[in-house]
């Protein structure tokens, strides 16, 4: 199976003045966080929150900024999440999806709104 990508929209709930960037995003269901590279935050002003430790793939840790708040759209679902600053490229995490309901759909290489609500998120709490 290859990588599969998502178009979401990202903007600033604090400076609703801004633009929303529309941007590819990394599906992860292995990862929990929403990250970011420092480009995106920049451009849409995030405040950083604070510091957050990381383990990267190698093995090495770092520190690297949690900033927030971010508000995530992928067609008729928003989160609002902070995000780790690092990387190149943007990455959903497994928090973002599960919080939209949506659905990884390997046959068709994409994220799809869960078929089973699809007009409101559906989480299930116990």
């Amino acid at each position: 199976m290859g990588h599969i990508f998502a178009s979401i929209e990202l903007s600033n709930p604090r400076k609703p003045e801004l633009r929303p960037m529309s941007i590819r995003a990394l599906a992860d269901t292995g990862a929990l966080m929403l990250c970011l590279p420092e480009h995106i935050a920049l451009q849409l002003d995030l405040q950083t929150e604070s510091l957050r430790e990381v383990t990267v793939a190698d093995g090495r840790s770092m520190n690297v900024p949690y900033v927030g708040p971010v508000k995530v759209s992928f067609e008729n679902r928003i989160c609002f999440v902070g995000a780790l600053v690092l990387g190149d490229e943007a990455l959903l995490g497994a928090v973002q999806m599960e919080d939209m309901d949506l659905l990884l759909s390997p046959s068709r290489q994409s994220i799809v709104v869960n078929p089973s609500s699809p007009n409101i998120p559906h989480a299930r709490v116990k």
